[in-house]
């Protein structure tokens, strides 16, 4: 019942009772009205999706350790494979994921930053030039660099890359400085408030690439331990949006295009 009409039950009492009860059609085409109304203007209402706007919660220590080690490693991983058999796989998929990269990237040239993400002027970028590529992934080592860390983050968090990359194309669009309209940082659009009791409040950690990647990976994981293994359930988590499927059927979706 809308909170106008239980207002009025509560108000008129046992007259009130006896008026509403001989007239049950028309309280009953007026709720309806009212309730039909509410319900488009609630769906009018939600916000669109947004980059990383995960809440705020303590941290259990597996997750904190993680993290903390994040924070003082800037330099890409060192792969260590199984066997020349894991070697190989790993090379082929670098080959196959770079070429996929390459064609992202210039399909990000073609479009416009979306509204709800701005780009910070990189270090030592030519006039402070915020979202110039020759300082996100321009070179072919730049974009192996950057898809070695995204597979060794996210083999160690043990999720898929395909995952991880298809969560930062709809986090950053592949964005080394972006930041959303929430705040979140980097190639996966972490929250500033991660870094407090681990970086010593210091967010400018998160655009590096590895730090990124790591804290991204360990969060989603912490998220996806949380929902018992539920994808969407720790996507919505991920993004500040659960219960809701936009946001990983987006993930989900993009994720397709990397396997």
């Amino acid at each position: 019942m809308p909170p106008c009409a239980h207002s009025r039950l509560c108000l008129t009492g046992r007259a009130g009772v006896e008026h509403l009860v001989r007239t049950p059609c028309s309280l009953f085409c007026r709720v309806l009205r009212l309730t039909t109304s509410a319900f488009f203007l609630c769906v009018l209402c939600v916000p669109a999706t947004h980059a990383g706007n995960q809440r705020e919660e303590p941290l259990i220590d597996s997750v904190r350790t993680a993290l903390s080690a994040a924070v003082h490693q800037s330099g890409p991983p060192t792969l260590v494979h199984a066997d020349a058999k894991a070697a190989q796989a790993f090379q082929q998929w670098l080959m196959q994921t770079e070429v996929r990269l390459d064609k992202q990237l210039q399909r990000r040239k073609a479009s416009p930053t979306p509204a709800n993400l701005g780009v910070a002027a990189a270090p030592n970028s030519p006039n402070g030039a915020p979202d110039v590529l020759a300082h996100e992934l321009a070179s072919a080592p730049l974009r192996r660099e950057f898809l070695q860390t995204v597979w060794y983050e996210s083999q160690r968090a043990g999720l898929e890359p395909a995952l991880v990359l298809g969560l930062i194309q709809v986090e950053s669009g592949f964005r080394k400085f972006a930041i959303s309209s929430a705040g979140a940082r980097g190639f996966m659009q972490v929250m500033p408030f991660w870094t407090r009791v681990l970086a010593q409040d210091d967010a400018s950690v998160l655009f590096q690439a590895q730090t990124n990647l790591r804290f991204g990976c360990v969060i989603l994981r912490h998220y996806l331990d949380l929902e018992n293994g539920n994808l969407a359930l720790a996507l919505g988590r991920y993004n500040g949006s659960r219960g809701r499927m936009d946001y990983p059927n987006a993930v989900i979706s993009a994720k397709m295009g990397w396997s």
